[in-house]
This record gives structure tokens, C-alpha cells and sequence, in this order.
């Protein structure tokens, strides 16, 4: 998972943090929900780990209902599968565009506060904002979280999809290194097969 590791300007000198934004992204369709919609939409949200705010931005279009609700539901039962409860904002994230069938949506939660979450969610989760956050958060980390639009057409839902965290740039180095290691051996085998 991607970590970008903050630095604070506090009076004049450059300090370093041992804050952390987690950056996830996610592509929501009509399959992922179960329903045959030809809606897509995709997004990224952001969680630092200091400040404990949650930004999200998302696109989405080709909706067959208008939409009614948007929010993030954790935590499923398996990764990458399955349903689970509201954990955030109910009915809907503040400023997310109802009664259209495409838009986009940007916004920035305070995971400390109260109204950033479904109040049943946080009686589950420990009854406070602090456990919600935490059980939340390990829900994101482990594929256990999806971004969801309802909408007119499916109230359940009509688009949907988990959050995925985006790899550290030294994760991607070193899996090109790995392809290109095993492409290098296979044509050694197949260069010495030819001499024999």
C-alpha cells in the first residue's frame, strides 16, 4: 500500500512526522453490486493516519436511476466480497450529487467527529469515534471496504467497489525487476536449447 510519510513546517524549520496518508482507489460497476447496470464510475480516498480525515474524490456516469445515496460500507465478511453495513455518513455523504445519473464528488471527513459516521456503526465498533476509526481503517487495509452509489432503479445499490490499496513505488520496482528476471531466464533457456 502506498504511504506517503509527511514533513510539518512548524516555526520556521522543516520537521519530519511519522504521519502516513494511505492511498486507496477504486472502480465501482453494476457486476460488483450484482446488478446489471451499465453505470461506472471510479475514485481515490485517502486516510492519514495523524490528522485521521478520510478525503475522498470520485466520477461516476451511466447511472439507470438517479442517484439517492453514496457512502462506504465495511466491513465485509471476506475480502474483495460480499456485504456489510454503512460505516459513514448517512443517508449520504454531505455534498454527494443527488437526483442525477452522473457527476463527480469530493469531500474530506474528520474521522474524530461524529457526523462523519453511521451512528450504528460506531455502538458496533466500540461506541466511540477513536474504535470506529480503527476497526474502519483495518477494514480499508484489508480489501474489507467498498464504496457504494444507490440510486432510483436499485435502491440496494446500483454501483459499487471495494477500495484497493494503490502499491508503494518500490513494490512496483521490484515486481518489474521480478518480470524482467524471469523474461532474461526464459530466453537463456531458449538461446542455450538452440545451441544443442
Amino acid at each position: 500500500m502506498k504511504k506517503v510519510l509527511l514533513a510539518v513546517l512548524v516555526a520556521g524549520s522543516l520537521i519530519s512526522v511519522r504521519a502516513a496518508i494511505f492511498q486507496y482507489t477504486v472502480a465501482l460497476d453494476g457486476p460488483t453490486e450484482g446488478v446489471a447496470s451499465p453505470g461506472i464510475g471510479t475514485g481515490t480516498v485517502n486516510y492519514n493516519n495523524v490528522n485521521h480525515l478520510l478525503q475522498m474524490q470520485a466520477t461516476f456516469s451511466g447511472l439507470l436511476g438517479t442517484t439517492t445515496a453514496a457512502h462506504i460500507h465495511a466491513a465485509t465478511a471476506s475480502p474483495f466480497s460480499g456485504t456489510a453495513g454503512v460505516a459513514t455518513q448517512t443517508p449520504s455523504f454531505v455534498g454527494f450529487p443527488l437526483g442525477v445519473t452522473s457527476g463527480s464528488f469530493s469531500n474530506t471527513l474528520d474521522l474524530t467527529q461524529a457526523a462523519s459516521w453511521n451512528p450504528s456503526y460506531v455502538t458496533a465498533h466500540g461506541g466511540t469515534t477513536a474504535t470506529a476509526e480503527a476497526d474502519f481503517v483495518a477494514a480499508i487495509a484489508a480489501g474489507q471496504a467498498y464504496f457504494n452509489i444507490h440510486s432510483s432503479s436499485f435502491g440496494g445499490g446500483e454501483i459499487r467497489g471495494f477500495l484497493v490499496a494503490v502499491p508503494e513505488p518500490g513494490t512496483l520496482a521490484l515486481a518489474g525487476l521480478g518480470v524482467a528476471g524471469l523474461a532474461a531466464r526464459g530466453w537463456r533457456r531458449k538461446r542455450w536449447a538452440n545451441k544443442s
